[in-house]
Parts: C-alpha cells; structure tokens; sequence
C-alpha cells in the first residue's frame, strides 16, 4: 500500500474542491477545520491569505462552541541567534490569536505558547517546515488545568 502525505495547502484545497468539499457546509454543520498547521517564509510572521481563510473557520467554530479553548504554538527554524528565532515565533502566534480575537473569539479560549527553535517538526536542517504556528484544540478538562 503506498500512503502520499501532503502538505501542499494549494493542492490540497484543489483536490478538496475536486471532490466536492464545501466549507459552507463544513461550518453550518459545527465541526471543526482539519488543517492546524500553518507554515512561514523565511523571516516573516504575516499569514498568507489562503491560511487567514481557514484561521476564521477556526474562529467561527469557536465562537460556535464557547466551551472550546485552543493552545496557539510558535515556532521557528533554527537559522540565526535563538533569542531573534524566539521573538519570531512570539510574533507568529500573536499575530494567529490577534486575528482569532478580531473574528470574536473570547480571550478566555485562546492559550499561547511560542518555542522558538526548541521543537521542530521535523529535522533541525528541514528549516521550511519547522516555521509554523499550530492550534491545538484542547479538551475542557485539559484546559481547566491549566
């Protein structure tokens, strides 16, 4: 059996539009969008328009479903002073919960959490890969201990 992973959000978006996917029905059903992770340019902590798009599908789930909280992680690639790739990744997940909190969602639901270069997600040299922010969904129990 041969398993293809992408993580291509174009060709992914195409093919779910190929088959019929329709983020309408998505959010009027309540459930939540699949896609957590979101990747950077070098040296940038702006989100590309097609990442803003599915951002507010998180949001709209969440203001849908006030019991839910998310954790944002930021992350960054191991290039330069690890101090710099901090306050990189600081920048990605304020920016991600900045626009969580503009489409309505409550503070109170968001926790966030930048790693700089500390946690990569794959090799420390796959530096595209390793710049991201991710969004966790946590469960209520989880969240109240925190």
């Amino acid at each position: 059996m041969t398993v293809l992973v992408l993580d291509n959000p174009e060709l992914i978006a195409k093919a779910a539009v190929a088959s019929g996917f329709n983020a309408a029905t998505l959010m009027a059903e309540g459930k939540r969008p699949h896609r957590m992770r979101f990747h950077y340019g070098f040296n940038k902590h702006a989100l590309d328009d097609s990442d803003v798009a599915i951002v507010r599908q998180h949001a709209a789930y969440l203001r849908q479903h006030s019991s839910a909280s998310v954790r944002i992680h930021g992350h960054s690639d191991n290039y330069g002073a690890e101090d710099y790739n901090y306050f990189l990744s600081c920048q990605r997940t304020k920016a991600v919960a900045r626009l969580l909190i503009k489409e309505g969602v409550s503070e109170s639901q968001i926790l966030v959490a930048s790693w700089g270069s500390a946690r990569p997600f794959t090799t420390p040299d796959d530096r595209a890969a390793n710049r991201r922010v991710e969004i966790e969904y946590l469960s209520s129990d989880m969240a109240k201990a925190l």
